[in-house]
């Protein structure tokens, strides 16, 4: 019988691919909107960052959702309702209407990350969790780079809007299942096996008891994450990880395709390899949480993956500035995102290790960082050209970003939790 978090898993590995095909068919859809609606280059970054600042901004409050009322209803209600934006993304009619809408999208898929963050606190055992989170990861990849030659496609054959609204009912059936599927205990689900339920329980942190909020708990809880400096280091390395990430779903595929004076398709298929190379990064860093975790290395089994790939993504963001083919710049941005990528599980690992009960929180908060890089890299990467001497300006600040996030690797102490800074 197929173990009951494995199914778990899965569900979640496709919540991933869905986040990401819906985000990113905004940036397929660039040529037809920005003509529709008379968009310029400075309004497209403008609409780009208006997602990241909505994604950003919400996902604390996201995680605390997830931590207060469960996984259970909090994902079914974010992908209901970032569906629902994904589909009345159609009915824009001008600029402002586009940035409202899209900043609610954000806001909408901000409690997904970290409600997974929740679901894997409870249900995964502590030696399989980098796996796991490396494998949710990497759907979102595999779901972006479906989306670039794949909804590039569905977008030529049944227009730009109809394609939102495709995506959107999409959305509410994985959002009906997960209802009717997940509980928030593994010990409620009628299915799982007693022997699943006891390795379970016994290889995971101790679950406290959900009880309801006092008027002031969510300030004190507040209080104490920021009082914590391993989650400002987690803060600042997962703002540079998202610094060189976003460029891959935002502005890789109109960059290819005029600087290289790629067709839409070609465009479309070199914009994927970066995204399936991040995909890889993603399990193979997984992997190898797991496997130093296992051999008794807790704190190298985050320090090692995360350190290793931001040395990648430095150097491959730096490599691919002013490269003469379009090959050897994707070659390398490959590189870039297979590093970006492998941080992410150490970096979720960890949060979930000094979070604890408050994992959501403590996972949401760093992710609320990690967009907040989101949303400058959509604007810096149109504003860093006009401003510098230097073509490969933005390159060189993602790798100035990832050299300082591994200075945070060095000094982040996993045995210093929340309760305890």
């Amino acid at each position: 019988m197929i173990p009951k978090r494995s199914l778990l898993v899965f569900g979640t590995f496709l919540l991933s691919l869905l986040l990401y095909v819906d985000r990113t068919c905004i940036s397929l859809a660039k040529d037809s909107i920005t003509k529709e609606l008379g968009l310029t280059n400075e309004h497209w970054a403008w609409v780009l960052a208006a997602f990241a600042f909505g994604y950003a901004l919400f996902q604390t409050p996201g995680g605390m959702m997830a931590d207060q009322f469960g996984a259970r209803i909090v994902l079914s209600v974010v992908v209901t309702v970032w569906s629902i934006f994904t589909g009345l993304s159609a009915l824009a009619w001008n600029l402002t209407s586009l940035l409202v809408i899209r900043f609610l999208f954000g806001a909408g898929e901000a409690g997904a990350f970290p409600g997974m963050a929740k679901v894997v606190y409870s249900w995964i055992p502590i030696p399989e969790r980098g796996l796991v989170k490396g494998i949710n990861f990497s759907g979102s990849r595999f779901g972006a780079a479906i989306a670039m030659p794949g909804i590039a496609w569905l977008i030529h054959a049944i227009g730009w809007k109809l394609s939102f609204v495709v995506l959107m009912v999409i959305g509410f059936v994985w959002a009906l299942f997960w209802w009717r599927w997940f509980r928030d205990e593994p010990k409620d689900h009628q299915a799982i096996t007693k022997a699943e339920l006891d390795y379970i329980l016994s290889n995971r942190q101790k679950v406290a008891p959900t009880v309801p909020l006092s008027p002031d708990a969510p300030a004190a809880k507040t209080t104490k994450m920021l009082a914590s400096g391993n989650l400002w280091l987690m803060m600042t390395q997962y703002f540079a990880s998202n610094f060189t990430f976003f460029f891959s779903l935002t502005w890789l595929y109109p960059y290819v395709k005029e600087k290289y004076q790629l067709t839409t398709v070609d465009a479309g298929f070199y914009a994927m390899a970066p995204l399936i190379a991040g995909a890889i990064g993603n399990i193979f860093s997984g992997w190898l949480v797991d496997a130093l975790y296992r051999r008794g290395h807790a704190s190298l089994s985050r320090k090692i993956p995360a350190i290793i790939g931001f040395a990648l993504a430095g150097l491959g963001m730096l490599m691919s500035a002013d490269q003469a083919t379009a090959e050897g710049a994707i070659i390398w941005l490959s590189i870039a995102i297979f590093g970006a990528d492998m941080t992410l599980s150490p970096s979720w690992s960890f949060c979930i290790d000094i979070g604890g009960k408050h994992a959501g929180a403590v996972s949401g908060t760093m992710n609320m960082a990690g967009n907040l890089g989101a949303a400058i890299t959509a604007l810096a990467f149109f504003y860093l050209p006009s401003t510098s001497k230097s073509s490969g300006a933005f390159f060189q600040v993602a790798a100035g970003l990832s050299t300082a996030a591994i200075v945070c690797w060095i000094f982040a102490n996993r045995d210093k939790t929340i309760t305890q800074s």
